[in-house]
């Protein structure tokens, strides 16, 4: 895996971006290290495209800054460049060309390009003879999508950025996709950072998991901590202290009962547990989402 010395892959610093009155990202703070490999989570609407887009400076920002792999974000060097690969939640291919034609075009931009890597990926996600001298715009929707993925890890990135890249694939394709994301990516030392709605796909790649709430991140940790950790206790209001637990990420009432959610059992919780009516429940990825981000 790549070293984690020197500086982060991606680094944002009070990150701020909005739309007319609406605010998407606020005041946000970010650090992905080299290698590290995280599954961003959020809501609808809740900004992630655009925290993507102003990771990579296809945005601009209206304040703070982002570094990546050490260079403003929007200021790249074609040398940076040529080290990132980007999958949109909407594939920008030029659709009027052939899949051949387009993948020749990136050829040339790119010194890293590992034309047997295109040749075994078209070849095991069925682009066959008449399918790569198809136009485009005649592919399906999941054929697009394999191919814009097939486009971004054609150079051997550095850093890969994925934007829902599975929302149009069936169930076969994506496990094609994760096992190809696990064995040809992840174990080179790639730094990726994947958002994606599909709980189940992150758990099988994903490190560490990063929440986007309220345009700031709520909650990051390692995967296996955070689910390890994570508890719901059910406590009587009459029995809830009034100052917020060890690792508490949020809390809410209804009627007599109050609900907390705590990152990690810690001497707070093992106390509480102890009174009358307590009840401490573990939390799967899909509870956890849902508490962070309500």
């Amino acid at each position: 895996m790549n070293s984690q010395s020197g500086f982060p892959s991606i680094e944002m610093s009070s990150v701020s971006k909005h739309f007319g009155s609406q605010r998407v990202l606020d005041g946000l703070d970010w650090q992905v290290a080299r290698g590290q490999v995280v599954g961003l989570l959020g809501r609808n609407g809740a900004g992630k495209s655009t925290l993507l887009e102003c990771m990579l400076g296809l945005r601009e920002l209206d304040g703070g800054s982002v570094a990546v792999l050490g260079e403003d974000a929007g200021r790249l060097s074609e040398k940076v460049l040529a080290r990132i690969g980007y999958v949109p939640q909407k594939p920008d291919l030029f659709d009027w060309l052939t899949p051949l034609q387009m993948l020749d075009y990136f050829k040339a931009m790119y010194p890293r390009w590992n034309t047997g890597k295109v040749e075994g990926l078209l070849s095991r996600w069925g682009f066959d003879a008449a399918m790569r001298s198809k136009q485009i715009k005649k592919l399906s929707g999941g054929e697009q999508q394999r191919l814009a993925i097939i486009r971004a890890l054609a150079h051997d990135p550095d850093l890969l950025i994925l934007d829902e890249p599975v929302s149009a694939l069936d169930p076969v394709g994506r496990r094609e996709f994760l096992r190809e994301l696990v064995e040809q990516v992840i174990e080179r030392g790639t730094t990726v950072v994947f958002s994606t709605h599909i709980l189940s796909d992150l758990e099988r790649v994903a490190f560490d998991l990063a929440f986007l709430k309220n345009g700031k991140i709520a909650l990051q940790g390692q995967t296996d901590a955070l689910l390890e950790g994570a508890r719901r206790i059910l406590v009587p209001v009459s029995n809830l202290p009034a100052a917020p637990l060890a690792g508490e990420v949020r809390r809410h009432q209804d009627g007599a009962m109050a609900s907390v959610i705590v990152q990690a059992p810690n001497a707070d919780v093992e106390r509480l547990a102890r009174e009358p009516g307590v009840r401490v429940e573990a939390l799967t990825l899909e509870d956890l989402f849902i508490e962070v981000t309500k």
